[in-house]
C-alpha cells in the first residue's frame, strides 16, 4: 500500500462516521477528527470560520440543524498524503431532515486539508459548496483504483 492507500483507508470510515453523526444531530465524531491546533479554517456552504473559537459553535449549530439522516455516502475523487499532510477532494451524498422539514437530498463538493498530528489525521481546512443542477463536467469516479477499493 502506498501512503495514499492508508491514509483514504484510515479516514474514509471517520468521514463517513462523522457525517452521519452530525447529520443525525450528534456532533462529536466530527468535532473529534478536527484538529485544535492553529490554523484550522472553514469555507462552508453555510457558514465559514477561523480557529478552533468559530469552528467549534458552527458545528454544535450545524449539529442542531440536522436529523434523520437516511444515507451519507462519501465519493472520493482525489486524494494525496505526502509526509504530515493530506488532501481528500469528495461529493457527499447526503438525505437529511434540515430544521424539521422533511428529508431531502443534496450533494456538497468538498475539499478537505489534514495534518498528521500525534499519529492522527486531523482536518485543518474544509471546503465545500452545493453541487448544483447546472454543474458542467462529470467528475471522474476514477481516481487511483487501489486507493479506493
Amino acid at each position: 500500500m502506498t501512503e495514499t492507500d492508508d491514509f483514504v483507508a484510515t479516514i474514509r470510515p471517520l468521514i463517513t462516521e462523522a457525517g452521519r453523526a452530525i447529520h443525525n444531530g450528534n456532533t462529536a465524531p466530527w468535532m473529534g477528527m478536527w484538529s485544535r491546533r492553529e490554523p484550522v479554517t472553514l469555507f462552508g456552504a453555510i457558514k465559514s470560520g477561523r480557529n478552533w473559537g468559530e469552528l467549534e459553535p458552527i458545528f454544535e449549530g450545524l449539529g442542531q440543524q440536522f436529523s434523520n439522516c437516511l444515507s451519507y455516502e462519501v465519493e472520493i475523487v482525489a486524494a494525496e498524503a505526502s509526509g504530515n499532510l493530506a488532501y481528500i477532494v469528495a461529493l457527499e451524498h447526503t438525505t437529511a431532515s434540515i430544521n424539521g422539514a422533511e428529508p431531502t437530498s443534496y450533494v456538497l463538493r468538498v475539499t478537505t486539508i489534514f495534518r498528521c498530528e500525534d499519529g492522527a489525521w486531523k482536518a485543518v481546512h474544509r471546503h465545500g459548496d452545493a453541487l448544483t443542477a447546472d454543474f458542467g463536467c462529470r467528475v471522474s469516479r476514477s481516481v487511483a483504483p487501489s486507493a479506493h477499493a
